[in-house]
């Protein structure tokens, strides 16, 4: 399946994708998309659904994040050997977890807005992955049996905040719709192998990131295994996995967003993002 928030910002309604690719309305059986409605049980009763049954959504409507009511966001740094490279970083010898702010989150479609007195804003394609069930101490083997599916991410980082300074992750990469979701959840019944999925991001229509997950240096099964040694995930959280060379830090010069840019992204089965940046307003 593939699960959807729709409508203005901060009124979404939850809503499904039918073979059609017509937005479907579940405000008749689930409360939103959040962690509740993404748990195993209530998967299982979604897709049992005939979308037929439910109303299709205005056209052209506006996309919130696939998920709400997050609580708690988590990146992963240098997850892929070329970024790790292009960074001049170590290939790190165990997986680099940071933290998002859960106010970054917004819709797939949504402005980026560049804070105020931001200079390196930059872009990062990544393969998310969405908690259905709480997991602690989960083995490796057993990791999937806690994912609900996964989605695109849109990990923008505020470089200067983030390397710079006290040069603390978690502020640098926290601002305001720094963390687009979406568009749709894709449910793990449908992404068997999320090793395989190909990835790309474009600023202004030039390819900048292209890459693979095969390429992960610590895969998903591992990440959410070894998350979950530290941490209680919960049903909703967001794991984004890590991005692929190409950022806009490590191009000779730097070449770091503005207002007007458009960026596009996108991994392979799970859809497309597309923004546009816009000078902060008070």
């Amino acid at each position: 399946m593939k699960l959807v928030r729709f409508g203005a910002a901060g009124s979404e309604k939850p809503g499904l994708i039918d073979s059609e690719g017509k937005i479907r309305d579940l405000s008749s059986v689930v409360a939103d998309i959040n962690g509740s409605a993404i748990a195993p049980q209530m998967l299982a009763k979604l897709r049992a659904l005939d979308p037929k049954t439910l109303p299709v959504a205005p056209q052209n409507v506006r996309l919130g994040a696939c998920v709400a009511g997050v609580m708690n966001f988590y990146g992963v740094g240098r997850n892929y050997a070329d970024h790790a490279a292009e960074t001049k970083s170590a290939i790190p010898k165990e997986a680099v977890i940071f933290s998002k702010a859960t106010s970054c989150i917004c819709g797939p479609n949504d402005d980026v807005i560049i804070p105020k007195g931001a200079a390196k804003v930059d872009a990062e394609v990544e393969l998310a992955v969405v908690i259905g069930t709480a997991a602690h101490n989960v083995p490796e083997e057993k990791s999937f049996d806690y994912v609900a599916g996964y989605c695109v991410c849109n990990d923008l980082s505020e470089r200067a905040w983030q390397l710079e300074g006290t040069g603390h992750g978690n502020k640098g990469k926290s601002a305001p719709t720094f963390g687009p979701v979406g568009p749709w959840l894709v449910t793990a019944d449908e992404i068997p192998d999320p090793q395989n999925l190909n990835l790309f991001l474009d600023v202004n229509g030039q390819r900048r990131q292209t890459g693979n997950t095969r390429t992960m240096i610590f895969n998903v099964r591992h990440l959410v295994s070894f998350a979950s040694k530290f941490m209680r995930l919960l049903p909703g959280d967001i794991i984004a996995t890590g991005t692929p060379h190409g950022v806009g830090m490590s191009m000779n010069p730097p070449q770091f967003l503005k207002a007007g840019d458009v960026v596009r992204l996108g991994v392979e089965k799970l859809g497309e993002q597309n923004q546009t940046c816009v000078a902060y307003r008070a």
